[in-house]
């Protein structure tokens, strides 16, 4: 019988496979009729999530996922998962065209509801990236004021995603400090039933 760790697995693998293949119908099954999804670019449901990533997809916006061991801690229908995992994504930035990789964590609150598990909500933990020119020798030269607006563990993704018209939130997760330390209370809460299903607590 499979395990409720190693289904919360599946389903976190499932996550990138389908977002990035662009198969939106299995990708929907992955999410909770509330869940959400926070990351730099979007923040809303995953109905929305979906439907903007589709958008973008069509538009020829360029975001893979990878992902590295996960650990998962169950406690009776509530479930959170931290996951290592790499976010790069290419586009043309300031005339050069780059890609950016950022390393960090999926931070993930699970439900379990007639024996399937699905994700209530999604917050990306952002704890380093680089940018770099696509065709060796070129040279892309960034804003060091624009720059210097987001928090380090993204501020090269955030450079690139607000150079191609997205509009990024600027109070992430990173590796540590208080919005982090609110995730990791908000995940406590979480497992002892003290959060609410709908997770408005987070915002």
């Amino acid at each position: 019988m499979t395990s409720d760790r190693e289904q919360i697995r599946t389903l976190v693998d499932n996550w990138i496979l389908w977002r990035d293949a662009g198969d939106w119908e299995r990708f929907r099954t992955v999410w909770h009729p509330a869940g959400r999804v926070m990351a730099t670019w979007f923040q809303g449901t995953g109905d929305e999530f979906i439907e903007v990533s589709r958008q973008g997809w069509e538009k020829g916006v360029s975001i893979l996922h990878s992902h590295g061991g996960s650990t998962v801690e169950v406690a009776g229908g509530r479930a959170t998962a931290s996951t290592k995992m790499t976010i790069a994504q290419r586009a043309e930035v300031d005339g050069v065209v780059s890609d950016v990789v950022c390393t960090g964590r999926f931070f993930d609150f699970l439900v379990k509801r007639d024996g399937n598990w699905s994700l209530v909500l999604r917050q990306p933990i952002y704890e380093r990236d680089r940018i770099d020119p696509v065709e060796p020798g070129a040279v892309v030269r960034l804003d060091p004021g624009l720059l210097a607006e987001f928090p380090p563990g993204y501020r090269h993704l955030a450079y690139l995603q607000t150079r191609i018209g997205y509009r990024v939130k600027k109070d992430m997760p990173g590796t540590t400090g208080p919005r982090t330390d609110a995730l990791y209370a908000l995940g406590r809460d979480w497992l002892s039933g003290k959060a609410s299903e709908g997770l408005k607590e987070w915002s």
